[in-house]
């Protein structure tokens, strides 16, 4: 991987930046929240919600997603090695939600079924992307994860849940 030069010290660059301005500033970029869930050992689905999720690659079909270090449901969805991403519909906050806290018993009250890819496919989400685990780097206080994809599927209709501003929003795109 290659790796560009940092500035030099004394550098305005080389400042840093304080974490609330960042926060602040980048949730100006409103983004689609997933869930990226995997049938773990045992048959039970371990995952996460996610909203650092994008295409990166057509050739191969490549997706990239952001997780945090400190997720305790990473470790479960890793050693799975293919995962599912299911993108919410704004109806599925409460999903979210779940999934989005830590403990054993995230999936309980959600709605899921299993892939024949051994993925986690969440019930009513606008769409689903199905991936084998390519790479996982480390950046920062996240990992970057690239996956290639197996197998899609979308519904007809519905609007996406987005996170903006550091809280849920809706968007009329049906």
């Amino acid at each position: 991987m290659e790796r560009l030069t940092p500035p030099a010290e004394g550098d305005a660059r080389s400042r840093s930046v304080d974490p609330a301005a960042f926060r602040e500033v980048l949730g100006a970029f409103a983004s689609g929240i997933t869930v990226v869930a995997a049938v773990a050992d045992g048959g039970r689905p371990a995952g996460l919600a996610c909203q650092s999720f994008a295409s990166l690659s057509l050739d191969p079909p490549l997706v990239l997603l952001c997780v945090g270090k400190g997720s305790s449901s990473w470790p479960k969805v890793r050693a799975a090695g293919r995962v599912g991403v299911s993108i919410l519909a704004e109806e599925q906050r409460s999903v979210c939600e779940a999934l989005g806290r830590p403990g054993e018993e995230k999936f309980a009250g959600v709605d899921w079924e299993p892939s024949a890819h051994g993925a986690v496919r969440i019930t009513g989400a606008l769409a689903t992307v199905d991936c084998a685990l390519e790479a996982v780097h480390e950046a920062g206080d996240h990992y970057l994860v690239t996956a290639r994809v197996l197998e899609l599927t979308t519904r007809d209709g519905g609007s996406p849940l987005l996170y903006y501003r550091s809280a849920y929003a809706t968007g009329a795109f049906g």
